[in-house]
């Protein structure tokens, strides 16, 4: 059992940068990932951090966003920089463990002058 708990997100001018995280408390997690979701669209990746601490990224944020972890085991991070109107979504939150994966309940990022 794995419950997760994103940090709220925000409005933010274009160039700007917001720093989401995610706590999951429960069952250690083998990975994390952050998606979003534009409304009228699919779920899709945003960022994934393995079990081995490496990172993937979904190619319209590769180099403008990083996912890591801090200190505390089962928190992950998605520092956004150089935000663009185009990243305006709800971003959630994925924790995997051995047979199941979880979601946070998401959170809204607007990117808008």
């Amino acid at each position: 059992q794995v419950q997760l708990v994103e940090s709220v997100g925000g409005l933010v001018q274009p160039g700007g940068s917001l720093r989401l995280s995610c706590a999951a408390s429960g069952r250690n997690t083998n990975a994390m990932a952050w998606y979003c979701q534009d409304p009228g669209s699919e779920r899709e990746l945003v960022a994934l951090l393995d079990n081995y601490g490496h990172a993937n990224y979904g190619d319209s944020v590769r180099g403008r966003f990083t996912i890591t972890r801090d200190s505390a085991r089962n928190t992950v991070l998605l520092q956004m920089n150089s935000l663009k109107p185009e990243d305006t979504a709800v971003y959630y939150c994925r924790a995997f463990t051995s047979g199941m994966t979880y979601w946070g309940k998401g959170t809204m990022v607007t990117v808008s002058s």
